[in-house]
């Protein structure tokens, strides 16, 4: 079982010498969403799949799911019975 860790979209961003402004040139969200991803410290505003892919393809990553980190987590006994 994988669990949704930070938005690594501000470290990707430097990387690439992009300003959220630019991104969002780039992809049609606004600099407010991005920035809401990119800040959102309760995983609430995980971005759906659709704009991941959008944003990944801008960015040059192969899967969308590098925007984020991931944990490997056990599953719980009682959901695996």
């Amino acid at each position: 079982m994988y669990v949704v860790g930070e938005c690594r979209l501000r470290a990707l961003l430097k990387e690439r010498k992009l300003s959220q402004a630019e991104l969002g040139r780039r992809t049609g969200y606004s600099r407010s969403q991005i920035g809401h991803w990119i800040n959102d410290r309760n995983k609430v505003g995980v971005m759906g799949l659709d704009k991941a892919r959008t944003i990944a393809d801008v960015l040059g990553l192969e899967s969308p799911y590098d925007l984020y980190e991931w944990t490997r987590k056990a599953p719980d006994k009682a959901t695996s019975e």
